[in-house]
């Protein structure tokens, strides 16, 4: 794209004279072939997410992540309506449609409708959803609602930089790698340098088009195994 140049000789951006805000995320479900995202709701979930972040016997998943594990039900329940309260971050609880129960959550957050940038994060994965289908159409389903529903601009992935699951998890699914923010927070009583990833949305319809081929049926085998990987997919379309 040219490099515009202003009366004063400047270099300045393109502009945005048909930009809007966009509207906040609704408090609506979105509806996926194995799983369902919804507004996260104790009464609903809770019993199923006790049950299934209680597969994760070592306390490994809450590493980096800034809450939990949670010493008891009374503590849990706690942070579950807390969560459930939240507008920013935005909860939703993740139903593995075989089964029909919550295996996990995640979130959107730091919400900025005016500049079309919004952020995905919380990503709270039970042993249950981990390496699984529902954990990639998870994360699919937010962006079509960020890019496709809600015309947003920009889409960030944020995590503790020595978090390297995280980090690979944002190249496989399209994010670009943009930076390391050193010291950029303290949570647990440590410091973390925080990793930025963002896809924006002229990348989106290609990272799009992967995704959708991935989760076609017959991308996988009848042991339900993969033919061919996303990265690979997102790297094809992209050219």
């Amino acid at each position: 794209m040219t490099t515009r140049i202003n009366e004063l000789g400047q270099p300045i951006g393109w502009a945005l004279s048909d930009w809007t805000p966009r509207a906040r995320p609704p408090r609506t479900p979105m509806e996926g072939r194995t799983v369902r995202l919804e507004p996260l709701d104790p009464a609903k979930h809770g019993d199923d997410l006790w049950a299934a972040f209680a597969a994760d016997e070592t306390g490994r998943m809450w590493t980096y992540l800034p809450v939990g594990p949670y010493a008891d039900r009374a503590a849990f329940d706690a942070a579950l309506a807390a969560n459930a309260e939240s507008e920013d971050p935005l909860f939703h609880a993740v139903i593995d449609r075989a089964s029909g129960k919550a295996v996990g959550f995640c979130t959107y957050l730091r919400i900025d409708p005016n500049n079309g940038v919004i952020e995905v994060g919380f990503i709270t994965f039970s042993p249950l959803m981990q390496r699984t289908t529902g954990s990639t159409e998870a994360m699919y389903l937010m962006m079509a609602r960020v890019f496709d529903e809600l015309g947003y601009r920009r889409y960030e992935w944020k995590c503790d930089s020595l978090n390297a699951p995280s980090k690979a998890a944002a190249a496989r699914l399209g994010f670009t790698y943009e930076g390391l923010f050193r010291q950029a927070v303290m949570y647990k009583g440590r410091n973390r340098d925080t990793a930025w990833f963002s896809i924006l949305d002229s990348e989106w319809p290609a990272i799009k088009a992967a995704f959708q081929a991935w989760l076609e049926p017959s991308n996988f085998d009848a042991d339900g195994k993969q033919k061919r990987g996303l990265a690979a997919l997102i790297a094809e379309r992209r050219g």
